[in-house]
């Protein structure tokens, strides 16, 4: 039988993100974000009822004690790069959505921005509204962008395009021989 590893460990990862989002989503719901230890009851719960089989290493407990842990810089980030939207009026999902992508962009070194965005969006597109989608992928594309522009560049994603320019000059010679 085939057994692809990586993708198990991406499918197990998004199932993680997804868990998170949820577990985030009731967390603010049920306007317990003060209540730091609420949300592991709610984890708990929604691990054993929706993932019980998931051994994802603990990433799932990284993403939500990254955003516990950040919370106001991370509303400050979305209050900042959706000026249009008060943190209030975006939806639960799209807050705590924005929450993770931005929190792993930003915090989780083993996490490369642009799959953080791309995580983000789907997330965005699988249980947010219509418009869900696009909001997350203009809100985190900004956010990216002046990350880029003020050289706050993870390690990762300086070895994955250090990767891309190896991989482009092998193509090139390649092609010349």
């Amino acid at each position: 039988m085939f057994y692809d590893l990586g993708f198990t460990i991406m499918a197990n990862r998004h199932l993680s993100r997804i868990l998170a989002m949820q577990s985030l989503y009731e967390w603010d719901f049920r306007n317990s974000m003060e209540d730091k230890e609420a949300i592991a009851k709610v984890l708990d719960y929604n691990r054993e009822e929706f993932a019980s089989e998931l051994d994802d290493k603990g990433f799932v407990n990284e993403i939500i004690d990254g955003v516990k842990k950040n919370i106001k810089d991370l509303n400050e980030v979305i209050v900042k790069y959706a000026p249009e939207w008060p943190l209030e009026q975006i939806t639960i999902i799209d807050r705590n959505i924005l929450r993770i992508g931005i929190y792993e962009m930003r915090y989780s070194a083993n996490i490369p921005a642009k799959v953080a965005i791309n995580e983000a969006i789907e997330l965005a597109k699988n249980f947010g509204g219509e418009s869900s989608g696009k909001f997350v992928n203009g809100v985190l594309g900004a956010i990216y962008k002046d990350m880029l522009d003020a050289g706050e560049i993870k390690e990762i994603d300086k070895e994955k395009k250090d990767e891309k320019v190896k991989e482009n000059k092998n193509s090139d010679n390649e092609l010349k021989n």
